[in-house]
């Protein structure tokens, strides 16, 4: 597995986008045109390949207000979960907001991910939205002070 890196041309994004599609959008019915936003341009747009140059492991570092940042978009495809992928995704982009000065990180993660990013130093501070009316999420957010890869 390469190292991670950032997407930095349309064809990196759109690798990134149809993996996004495909993990957090397809099975739930939910259009391609639900994998992306306004930010895209703004954000830090993370990805791995595996050894044919595929994406398979992605997440988004925001900036929102108050130099907070915020994690969406996480994705490993199905053949490659449960290898570390997910952390390398998250180490680095933890790395890019203590390189942008930001206090924290917050996201929303869905409620099969909660022990993932507990297992990664990250608190529940509330229960917060049930998305298409089916997958519960959760605000967690961990401060960027107690990061120290």
């Amino acid at each position: 597995m390469n190292s991670v890196k950032i997407a930095s041309t349309e064809k990196e994004l759109n690798a990134i986008i149809d993996l996004r599609y495909t993990i957090l959008r397809q099975p739930w019915n939910q259009s391609i045109e639900s994998a992306r936003d306004e930010l895209e341009e703004k954000s830090v747009n993370a990805y791995l390949c595996d050894a044919n140059g595929i994406v398979v492991a992605c997440g988004r570092l925001q900036e929102n207000e108050n130099k907070i940042g915020q994690v969406r978009y996480m994705a490993v495809s199905k053949e490659h979960q449960g290898k570390g992928l997910g952390k390398m995704i998250l180490t680095f982009l933890e790395e890019e907001a203590k390189n942008k000065s930001f206090k924290k990180i917050e996201l929303q993660a869905r409620e099969n991910a909660v022990e993932f990013y507990k297992s990664n130093g990250y608190i529940i501070k509330e229960k917060s939205f049930l998305l298409w009316g089916i997958i519960q999420h959760f605000l967690m957010e961990k401060p960027l002070d107690t990061i120290n890869h």
